[in-house]
């Protein structure tokens, strides 16, 4: 059977609704619920943040990231393409991982002429298309409002910082998203993305995006207080677009890589609609449970809002 054979077959049979979910699907949520809750206890910020984070922008930039100011224009967007690769991993941007099931369903398209590189080159445009708008639109609207932002106070409540709590309600809402679109995907609730995967991609994208509305990563407050500081919208905008462009990079390389190491064969595998099914749905559920626990529970934990299990290295 072709790849075009078990794509068509796929979009005329895919079940839309929650009694069509098989029950191996259900076992798989309840396997990511349970890894992205371990992943939240196990989480270390340190070492995201500081020892990775810090450790790659200072030595993409060749300088201190943190005490070096930003002094022009090209030094600031520059720093901006920088600290949002160097924060890939930080608990505010880990769960984009979770495009990586999403884009390759997206991709699965008939092999032509252009080999493997018109479904690479459409579902990282996809994934763009989604997430650029909300970055730009958000830098632009960050330089306008400046200090009333939460985002950038420096009060607290208790002793919990303001910008913490935009935080939590932002990655909150973000992560309750990634978690209903992981269990649509596994046909647990009804998917409106079911025969639409490009949809699901830029969803995501928006996502993606979103993350920097809600985002307390020493790195980018840096780069937000120097777009406030320009007071020029536009500049607020490209800075906050290549932020994001940062962010998506090392996962765009990956996804890249793998289906050009294989061939085109990886997006073949993914045609399956059970493999690609769990894939997307089962990295979707944890990186959404893992962004609701953390961000809802452990921090706000942390400043004595409740209790939350903290590892020895926390």
């Amino acid at each position: 059977m072709t790849l075009q054979t078990h794509h068509e077959d796929h979009r005329e049979t895919a079940p839309q609704t929650v009694s069509a979910a098989p029950s191996g699907h259900r076992q798989a949520a309840l396997v990511s619920t349970a890894a992205g809750l371990l992943l939240a206890i196990m989480w270390s910020f340190e070492l995201v943040d500081s020892v990775i984070g810090d450790t790659v922008a200072n030595g993409v930039l060749g300088h201190d990231a943190k005490a070096t100011a930003l002094s022009g224009t090209g030094a600031g967007l520059l720093f901006a393409l920088v600290s949002g690769f160097a924060g890939t991993f930080t608990a505010c941007n880990i769960a984009m991982v979770a495009s990586i099931g999403p884009m390759s369903q997206a991709g699965r398209t008939p092999r032509t002429a252009t080999g493997t590189w018109r479904p690479l080159l459409r579902t990282i445009g996809l994934l763009a298309a989604g997430m650029l708008p909300v970055a730009a639109a958000y830098g632009a609207i960050g330089v306008l409002l400046g200090d009333r932002l939460p985002q950038l106070s420096t009060a607290s409540v208790g002793d919990m910082p303001v910008r913490l709590i935009q935080s939590s309600v932002v990655f909150g809402l973000i992560g309750l998203a990634l978690l209903y679109l992981g269990l649509a995907a596994l046909r647990i609730v009804p998917d409106v993305f079911a025969h639409r995967p490009a949809g699901r991609v830029v969803v995501l994208g928006a996502l993606v995006g979103g993350f920097l509305i809600g985002r307390p990563y020493p790195l980018f407050n840096k780069l937000f207080h120097w777009a406030v500081d320009t007071g020029n919208p536009v500049y607020g905008a490209l800075a906050f677009a290549l932020q994001s462009v940062g962010n998506i990079l090392v996962v765009t390389v990956l996804f890249v890589g793998i289906v050009l190491l294989s061939r085109g064969r990886f997006l073949g595998w993914m045609a399956d609609p059970r493999r690609s099914t769990l894939v997307t749905g089962t990295l979707l559920v944890a990186l959404g449970v893992f962004t609701v626990v953390y961000w809802d529970l452990r921090i706000p934990a942390h400043f004595g809002f409740g209790w939350f299990p903290s590892m020895p290295y926390n």
